[in-house]
């Protein structure tokens, strides 16, 4: 069973450990690559864009759980949301 990657304003957290930032991931990536070969013929990839990209297993590092990670809002993403769009004006007269 695939599991999603989280966005700008999620992360993943294991529910058995409590764990917030150590996970093994196991992904299939499809890419198209930009390589540019020397003349001796070694190659470096100048430019990758992924195509598709499916998570097949979340691992926590911390105590091995697969079945026990799920994806919850970040503590910050509420705040960078609701952020004013101009400084602090209190105090100016």
């Amino acid at each position: 069973m695939a599991i999603a990657m989280p966005n700008d304003t999620e992360r993943w957290r294991c529910t058995g450990c409590g764990n917030l930032t150590r996970f093994d991931v196991t992904r299939t990536v499809r890419s198209q690559d930009y390589l540019h070969l020397e003349l001796s013929g070694r190659g470096q990839i100048e430019e990758s864009t992924v195509l598709s990209e499916t998570v097949e297993q979340v691992r926590c590092r911390w105590c091995g759980a697969t079945d026990a990670v799920e994806i919850v809002a970040r503590p910050d993403a509420a705040r960078s949301d609701s952020a004013p769009s101009s400084g602090n004006t209190a105090g100016q007269g």
